[in-house]
């Protein structure tokens, strides 16, 4: 049986994750700040539908992208030559996590609910999390976002309204975390396009040692500067 938190944001080790499901570590708890915040410096995440508590996961391999290493092909560096989107950080955050989970609401259900909303908004006010946004004519097109700590940036969830709108936010974000000197972003689950994008699988021991020190470097939480995407490309 999986642990079941109360009233501290206590996380079992994540090798307890059992294998089935694969990485549910733990159920219960809270959304607040400091839970959010004792999860992603242990590499947990929640991730759970409307009507369950909440649930942690710590999947194991954890899928990574090193951010100078993203691929990029010759038609995406074709369009970021072409600047057909403009490129802005943290302007809005809420726009985009809310059409993160209309996207996915569409295509049949989401995690990303009212209260993951409400949470991730809260954890922007405080500077942890940041939004990557792709514009084109006054229209907000495509984006993603995710939380910073230290040197590691933990992916969330991306959408995109054109085609390469959302590869081409991704591609800015690595140059931007790049020039940071951030050591990762964390891409959670293994998907084909973000291995097709440069990203690996690594073993959830190596990442758990790896955030230990990640974690205490890099920059204080703070809002990042709107326009310091623009001219990475």
């Amino acid at each position: 049986m999986i642990c079941w938190l109360t009233d501290r944001p206590e996380f079992p080790p994540v090798e307890s994750a059992p294998d089935e499901p694969p990485g549910l570590l733990a159920a219960g708890g809270s959304l607040a700040p400091d839970w959010l915040l004792a999860a992603y410096h242990k590499g947990i995440f929640p991730w759970f539908s409307e009507g369950q508590p909440i649930l942690w996961w710590s999947p194991d391999p954890r899928l990574v992208l090193d951010p100078s290493k993203i691929r990029i092909t010759r038609s995406l560096r074709r369009t970021l030559r072409q600047h057909r989107f403009e490129l802005r950080l943290d302007t809005a955050f809420e726009t985009v996590i809310g059409t993160c989970a209309q996207i996915r609401t569409a295509h049949g259900g989401t995690w990303i609910t009212d209260d993951i909303r409400a949470a991730y908004v809260r954890m922007h006010e405080l500077g942890y999390a940041h939004s990557v946004e792709s514009w084109r004519e006054g229209r907000l097109v495509g984006g993603l976002y995710g939380i910073a700590l230290g040197r590691v940036f933990f992916g969330e969830s991306m959408f995109s309204l054109e085609s390469d709108a959302s590869k081409v936010a991704l591609a800015h974000l690595a140059r931007y975390l790049e020039a940071r000197n951030f050591a990762v972003i964390d891409c959670q689950m293994t998907t084909q396009h973000l291995l097709s994008m440069g990203a690996r699988e690594i073993a959830r021991s190596q990442f758990s040692d790896d955030l230990a020190t990640w974690t205490r470097e890099g920059d204080p939480p703070g809002r990042w500067p709107a326009g310091a995407a623009a001219g990475l490309f």
